[in-house]
């Protein structure tokens, strides 16, 4: 009997919730891993350090090796040997140590890191030394350990400091700069050399790894071998433990403080232990939780307390630092679908089952130590969850369970369960609403246990979203039909009234219900919707449309501190009201990785909100999440232009990049910008915005790209800015990189010159052609003035003679006129002429046949009468009167000209001038033919003409003066 009570109370004691030996915690952050591939550089990386701007420095087998985040650069030794050490100085001179070479790399102004070598500054007979395999700064001395050597240099010299037998480390603690030698044991470094500490009988010739701060007085020393000491004054005090007597057997290769007495120690078979200050194991990082291998040469904590893993064949990130950790249940990663702590035991609902751990007491569960073991009879598809009057109820495809010491007890089986709703948040509960594959069945409390109470009639839809709102009205969704109420009837029946589009919701497919701070809410496709009892229909939900907009929501979740939890497009996100103005923060850690469909979000507190993923379960510590967020920063990484080749013009290694401007040639077709930020565990969370000053004023939209790229750029002065920020809105100072394109040639200020000078020319010349034409224009226009006058007097001479030739015209006919006047009157005087000369014949034959002579003398009288000539004179004035007007005064002229003329040849001189014929003159001048023919000789000799002179042309060529 005492025996089976032994039994019995040792059985108890291995059921109890310690931590057993060797066990992990459940959470583990992200390992990240870096395969030379992706490096591109040798296998292994020996030592690890980090600047003042967040760059990680890794010392390769092919050379000193960079990381920022995004890029990588690898810059090999002068002598193309391993670089086994690497330590940054005070100045930011990278100090690297190989095989028989050591020296630094430095930037120059234009961002290139460059290599300057030390070796030459030591003894000719001490250059070959090996491989350097540590360096410490210290003071304002530079330390590189050999193994057979410390060198120490100071002002272009070197201080030569050989082993005794042999150094196999060297490292800084605290203030002291330490050192050991095989044979003389820990050495500490003072102005007058090196010193003993603790003799070497105390590590038995096994080699130190690592020295650590620990105490006020006292460090941490791990060695190879034997494990871990404290080092106290001049003493030495051996950690035992079970894990550590496990560890030692692993070989210990380098160690590192991460804070809050913890140390992390790189093994040579099993990867990264974890340990406290009593040598207690923490958390382990093997193959097994995602390391590439378990052989790790080098760790470092970077000053975002995560960790970097130089491994014997690649490189590897731990998150260490990160709030979010992932939880397996078990190795197969199955997924998560639901979770919950009930009596101090965590139960994760997976596809594969229901497993459970029991947990610590720790603020933050990730770090709970334990093994999941799998709940008996859950074999299959897990889907809730519930702790109610202190029973843990599970939903499962198989039916509804009750889950008791590790073990499933069925409720009801034949339809898979998906939720269980208290009637009421009073306790005990009475009634659980079950939501199940086919409604919604009924488990009712008795005597403490819960039993099936049948299925809720009036509903035959798969209830997998149900809440049940202040009138204790059940709420049913279903992602494809729409919305429904469920109604008491009469009979004990339900009756259930379906809402869908056409009753205020925004579409009748993918409508969620969930009840947040005890409202019955709807996720819909536009944002959340509520129900408004009085006009009987959904209606947005004001607080929320204002907090969430009008995006697609598929999950709503409140927190114990009345934040928000949501999930949209794949994306979790929180509506923090911790303070005054609410908050949303996004987690993009977690984009695509939870489980689409079926999210599950189970804030316990602050410190502990576990989320299902497609590969079991994420932890968040929701506190730490929002305080540990590094300060933002952003590097212009390198600067590149190109045309048919590419050309660097900035190495973004230049502690500001913005104190130069550089000039670029015209003929450089694009600038190309890397640019990056060295927060490596939050590389997800970042996004960056540019802009190009001097080209665009405002910032391109935020985004994930890295580079940019700039074609064709006109001649002027640049500033390229980029700024970081994270997922919670915070935004880093912008980077600055100055630049000029410079003019092409034919734009430069002495093309301008030369310009100028072909302007002057040219305007000269210009001028001098102006005046030229000016000159030729000005006689081309005289001379068609001259023209245009000659042809102006043409016209008017025309005109002239136009006028003259009518007036000559008028005066011809005119003088037609008069002498068809004149010659009328001519002709009259001869007719009356030879009438008076009939009349003369016929009287004289009258008389010589009249006998009476007083007849006779009547008629002489008559003839007398008729042969008076003051008639004729009478006449002959009248037609002279006439004729010097029809020719301009001929006869007064001809009388002017000739006066001896007589008014007989005037007589003939007219009626020549009038074209007479000689027998009409005979008529009017009373004479015969023959008596005008001698008259016309007289006039001839009188008026001095030659008989070859026409009498007629002469006399109209008489005219006055």
């Amino acid at each position: 009997m005492n025996r089976l009570l032994t039994i019995k109370k040792w059985l108890l004691l291995f059921c109890l919730p310690f931590p057993a030996f060797g066990q992990n915690t459940i959470g583990l952050p992200d390992v990240i891993n870096y395969s030379k591939l992706v490096y591109g550089a040798g296998l292994q990386s020996w030592e690890i350090r980090q600047d003042n701007r967040g760059i990680i420095y890794f010392a390769n087998n092919e050379g000193l090796l960079s990381y920022d985040g995004h890029y990588w650069n690898l810059h090999p030794l002068p002598n193309r040997t391993i670089v086994r050490s690497v330590e940054i100085g005070t100045d930011q001179h990278i100090y690297t140590g190989g095989q028989d070479e050591l020296g630094f790399f430095s930037p120059r102004p234009d961002g290139r890191l460059v290599y300057t070598s030390l070796t030459g500054y030591l003894p000719e007979n001490d250059r070959s030394f090996g491989d350097v395999w540590d360096i410490c700064i210290y003071k304002k001395d530079i330390f590189f350990r050999t193994n057979n050597r410390i060198l120490r240099y100071r002002d272009q010299s070197f201080t030569i400091y050989p082993a005794v037998s042999e150094w196999s480390y060297m490292g800084i603690c605290g203030d002291r700069l330490l050192a050991h030698d095989y044979k003389n044991g820990i050495l500490a470094y003072n102005t007058n050399g090196w010193s003993q500490v603790v003799s070497a009988e105390l590590l038995s010739g096994d080699p130190v790894t690592g020295i650590l701060p620990y105490g006020r007085d006292s460090s941490l020393l791990t060695t190879l071998k034997t494990g871990i000491y404290i080092l106290s004054a001049a003493s030495l005090r051996k950690i035992s433990s079970p894990d550590l007597a496990r560890i030692e057997k692993d070989r210990i290769y380098a160690s590192a403080e991460i804070g809050g007495g913890w140390y992390a120690l790189a093994t040579n078979n099993n990867g990264v232990q974890i340990i406290d200050r009593n040598g207690n194991l923490v958390q382990r990082f093997t193959k097994t939780e995602g390391l590439q291998n378990n052989n790790v040469l080098s760790i470092f904590l970077d000053r975002q307390r995560n960790l970097w893993l130089g491994l014997d064949n690649g490189i590897d990130f731990i998150a260490y630092n990160s709030a979010i950790k992932r939880i397996s249940p078990y190795s197969q990663d199955g997924s998560g679908y639901a979770a919950l702590i009930h009596r101090d035991i965590l139960y994760a609902g997976t596809s594969a089952g229901l497993y459970s751990v029991p947990l610590q007491a720790v603020p933050d569960y990730s770090f709970s130590k334990g093994e999941f073991s799998q709940v008996a009879n859950t074999t299959g598809q897990v889907w809730g969850l519930a702790s109610l009057n202190n029973k843990l109820l599970l939903g499962h495809h198989e039916g509804a369970f009750t889950v008791e010491n590790n073990k499933a007890t069925p409720l009801f089986a034949g339809t898979g369960a998906w939720n269980f709703i208290p009637q009421n948040e009073t306790y005990p509960v009475n009634r659980v609403y079950t939501g199940t594959y086919r409604g919604i069945s009924i488990l009712d409390n008795g005597n403490g246990n819960f039993l099936a109470a049948g299925e809720l009639p009036g509903i035959e839809e798969s209830c997998r979203f149900l809440a049940i709102d202040r009138q204790n009205l059940i709420w049913v969704s279903h992602p494809y039909h729409g919305v429904y109420r469920v109604i008491p009837g009469p009979g004990g029946r339900y009756e259930s009234k379906l809402y869908t589009a056409a009753d205020g919701l925004p579409s009748t497919l993918n409508n969620h219900v969930y009840k947040i701070n005890n409202e019955v809410l709807v996720a819909t496709e536009k944002g959340v919707y509520e129900f408004d009892a009085k006009a009987g229909r959904f209606r947005p939900a004001a607080f929320y449309q204002e907090l969430l907009g009008t995006q697609s929501i598929r999950y709503l979740k409140e927190d114990t501190e009345g934040n928000i939890w949501f999930i949209h497009d794949k994306q979790l996100g929180v509506a923090d009201r911790s303070e005054k103005k609410v908050q949303l923060i996004y987690l993009p850690e977690l984009n695509n990785k939870m489980l689409s469909g079926f999210e599950f979000i189970y804030p316990v507190n602050n410190r502990n909100i576990f989320i299902g993923g497609e590969k079991g379960f994420f932890h968040i510590n929701y506190e730490k999440y929002k305080k540990t967020l590094p300060s933002l920063q952003v590097m212009i990484r390198s600067v590149r232009i190109f045309n048919r080749r590419d050309s660097l013009l900035y190495g973004g290694y230049a502690a500001d990049s913005s104190q130069r401007t550089t000039a670029v040639a015209h003929n450089w077709g694009s600038v190309h910008f890397d640019y990056s930020s060295p927060l490596f565990g939050q590389q997800a969370n970042l996004e960056y915005s540019y802009r190009l000053r001097g080209f665009e004023n405002s910032w391109s939209d935020w985004s994930a790209k890295t580079d940019k790229e700039y074609t064709h750029l006109p001649a002027g002065t640049y500033h390229f800015e980029v700024k970081v920020r994270n997922n919670l809105g915070n935004e880093s100072p912008a980077a600055v990189y100055s630049f000029r394109i410079l003019p092409p040639w034919y734009q430069t200020y002495w093309t301008y010159a030369v310009y100028l000078l072909l302007a002057t020319i040219g305007v000269y010349y210009l001028y001098r052609w102006q005046i030229r034409k000016f000159h030729q224009q000005q006689e081309k226009y005289e001379e068609e003035q001259k023209r245009l006058q000659y042809l102006h007097q043409l016209e008017i001479n025309k005109a002239e003679n136009e006028l003259v030739a009518l007036r000559n015209e008028k005066l011809q006919a005119e003088v037609d006129f008069k002498n068809s006047e004149l010659a009328t009157n001519a002709m009259h005087l001869v007719q009356k002429g030879e009438l008076l000369t009939k009349i003369k014949a016929e009287l004289n034959q009258l008389i010589k046949a009249v006998d009476n002579e007083k007849a006779v003398g009547e008629i002489k009288k008559m003839i007398r009468v008729l042969g008076e000539d003051e008639k004729m004179d009478k006449d002959w004035e009248h037609f002279t009167h006439h004729f010097d007007k029809v020719h301009s005064d001929f006869l007064v002229v001809l009388k002017e000209k000739y006066p001896g003329i007589t008014p007989n040849e005037l007589k003939l001189c007219a009626y020549l001038r009038m074209n007479l014929s000689t027998k009409e003159i005979a008529q009017l001048m009373n004479i015969s033919v023959r008596g005008v023919e001698i008259s016309r000789y007289r006039l001839r000799k009188k008026l001095g003409i030659s008989s070859e002179t026409n009498l007629f042309d002469f006399l109209i060529s008489i005219k006055a003066d």
